[in-house]
C-alpha cells in the first residue's frame, strides 16, 4: 500500500512558527509519516531527510510544503528528482501545486530540469573561456594535486591494512586518488 510521507525543515530553531506551520500543513495533507529537522540546507548532513529517502518505497509520495525545504540548489533538486523517479516515488510540492505523478507535474519538473541543464552548460562554457584566457596570460596553473600530496599517508594506511574506501574517507579524497597514489609506487 502506498504512503504519503512528509518532510519539513527549517534552517534554525528560531524559525519555530514556520516549522510548526509545515508540520501542520503536512498533517492536513494526509501524510501518514513526517520526517522533520531544523538544520541549514547547506549543512553536509540532513539525517531526517536521509531517513525519509530510506523509508520511501515504490508507489509512495514525498510531500514538502516548499521547494526550498527539499533541495539546496537546482542540481540538488534534479538529483533528488532522479532518485525518486528511479525508485518509483512521486513528489508533491504544495506551494507550487506540483505533483510528479501527473503528466502536468512531470512536464513542469522536466522544464525545471532543462533550465538546470542549460544553466550548467552555460556555466561550464564560461569557465572554459576563462581558463583559456588565463592560460594565454600565463596565470592559470591548474588545480593543486591535493591527493598526491597525501601519497605517503595513503601508502602508510594501506600498509596497515586499511581498506581503500576507508583511506579515501579518512583523508577526504576520492577513491580513485587512493588507487593512483598506490599505483605510483
Amino acid at each position: 500500500m502506498s504512503e504519503t510521507v512528509g518532510y519539513a525543515r527549517t534552517s534554525t530553531v528560531d524559525q519555530s512558527y514556520s516549522y510548526q506551520d509545515q508540520l501542520d500543513t503536512l498533517q492536513r495533507e494526509g501524510c501518514t509519516k513526517v520526517f522533520s529537522e531544523q538544520v541549514s540546507a547547506v549543512a553536509q548532513e540532513r539525517p531526517e531527510f536521509d531517513a525519509a529517502l530510506s523509508y520511501l518505497r515504490q508507489g509512495d509520495t514525498l510531500v514538502v510544503t516548499k521547494l526550498d525545504r527539499l533541495a539546496r540548489s537546482l542540481p540538488d533538486l534534479m538529483s533528488i528528482r532522479t532518485e525518486l523517479e528511479t525508485r518509483g516515488v512521486g513528489l508533491r510540492v504544495l506551494d507550487m501545486g506540483l505533483d510528479t505523478s501527473t503528466p502536468h507535474g512531470k512536464m513542469v519538473m522536466g522544464i525545471i530540469g532543462s533550465v538546470a541543464e542549460f544553466e550548467r552548460s552555460l556555466m561550464l562554457e564560461r569557465q572554459r573561456i576563462g581558463i583559456a584566457k588565463a592560460k594565454e596570460a600565463g596565470k592559470y596553473k591548474g588545480r593543486a594535486p591535493t591527493a598526491m600530496a597525501k601519497a605517503e599517508e595513503i601508502k602508510a594506511l594501506a600498509a596497515q591494512g586499511v581498506a581503500k574506501t576507508e583511506i579515501a574517507q579518512r583523508l577526504g579524497i576520492g577513491r580513485a586518488s587512493v588507487y593512483r597514489a598506490l599505483q605510483a609506487e
